[in-house]
C-alpha cells in the first residue's frame, strides 16, 4: 500500500482493516475551514486507494466534535463574489453549494461503511456531515442543532435532504424551523443515533468493536449492502429489487460463502480477499 498524504483537518490511523480518520483542530472547535471541505474527500478517496481498510470510524478531538461551517469559507471573494451582475453571482453561488454537498456525499459514495462517533456540540454544518454517515454514535454529553436557521440562513449541504430519511418527519421540521438544540437522548430516542456511551473513551470502543464485526465480514458482501442500502433509500421497493436481482448476477461468486462455511466448520474466523483499490483512471 502507498503512504497516506497529510492533512491539516484530519489525523488517520489504519489497523487491523479499520480507518480512524480524528478531526485534528481542535482549538478551532474543529470548524469546517476551506481545508477541511478540500480535505475530505480526498481522504476518502486517499483510504480507497492507499489502505486495507475496510470500515472507516470519524471522530474528533477536544470539546466539540466540530462547531461547524467556518464562516470564513464565504469571506473569500474568489470564491463567493459579492458584487456584480445579479444572476451571474447566484450561478456562481449555486456551484459553491454543490461543490460543498458533493464534499459530505464522498461519505456515501466511498464503498466502505462510515461510523461517526461524536462527542460534544455537532452543529450547523457538522450535523450536515454525520447524517451522511451510515450510522452514527455519541457521547452523553453530545448535542445536535440545525444551527444554520437562528444564523439566518437554511442549512444548504445535506441535513434537511437526509434526516428525513433518519428520524420521523415532523421532528425534523421542528428541529430546523426552530434551531433547537437536541440532546444524546433524544437522538437515541428518535433513531437518529445507534448507541450513546457515558464518554468518549468507552464510545470509541465500542464503536471501534462493531468497526472491527465489520471488517471481519467478506468486503465485497459489505459493501453490497451499502450499495443496495442508498438506492433503497432513493427508489421505489420494485426498482430497488430489480437493481438488487442485477446485483446479484453480476457481483455474486461463491468463493467468500465457501470461505465462510470452511471456517466455521473449522471453527476458525475467514480470512477473505481484499476489493481490487479505487484508483484514477489510468492510474501509473
Amino acid at each position: 500500500m502507498s503512504e497516506l498524504s497529510s492533512y491539516e483537518s484530519f489525523s488517520i490511523e489504519v489497523k487491523d482493516h479499520i480507518a480512524h480518520v480524528q478531526f485534528s483542530r481542535p482549538e478551532a472547535l474543529n470548524t469546517m475551514n476551506k481545508a477541511f471541505w478540500l480535505e475530505l474527500p480526498r481522504c476518502m478517496q486517499d483510504i480507497e486507494a492507499n489502505t486495507d481498510a475496510r470500515v472507516i470510524v470519524i471522530s474528533s478531538t477536544g470539546k466539540h466534535f466540530s462547531a461547524g461551517m467556518d464562516l470564513g469559507v464565504f469571506s473569500d471573494p474568489k470564491a463567493v463574489p459579492m458584487n456584480g451582475d445579479p444572476g451571474r453571482m447566484a450561478e456562481n453561488l449555486r456551484r459553491v453549494v454543490l461543490q460543498l454537498q458533493d464534499t459530505l456525499t464522498s461519505l456515501e459514495k466511498i464503498r466502505l461503511p462510515v461510523l461517526a462517533a461524536i462527542h460534544g456540540g455537532c452543529i450547523g454544518g457538522a450535523l450536515d456531515l454525520v447524517c451522511a454517515a451510515d450510522s452514527r454514535y455519541c457521547t452523553e454529553d453530545a448535542y445536535f442543532t440545525i444551527k444554520e436557521t437562528e444564523l439566518g440562513m437554511t442549512a444548504d449541504v445535506g441535513t434537511l435532504q437526509r434526516l428525513p430519511k433518519l428520524m420521523p418527519e415532523g421532528v425534523v421540521r421542528e428541529l430546523a424551523y426552530t434551531g433547537r438544540k437536541f440532546s444524546a437522548t433524544e437522538a437515541q430516542n428518535l433513531g437518529f443515533v445507534n448507541a450513546v456511551y457515558a464518554d468518549q473513551e468507552s464510545m470509541l470502543a465500542g464503536v471501534m468493536a462493531i468497526a472491527g464485526q465489520i471488517a471481519a465480514n467478506s468486503p465485497l458482501a459489505v459493501t453490497g449492502c451499502k450499495e443496495m442500502l442508498n438506492y433503497s433509500r432513493d427508489h421505489s421497493v420494485e426498482d430497488s429489487l430489480k437493481y438488487m436481482a442485477t446485483w446479484q448476477a453480476g457481483m455474486f461468486r461463491p468463493t467468500d460463502m465457501m470461505k465462510s462455511f470452511q471456517a466455521k466448520a473449522q471453527k476458525q474466523a475467514p480470512k477473505y480477499d481484499a476489493l481490487f483499490p479505487v484508483k484514477p483512471l489510468f492510474d501509473q
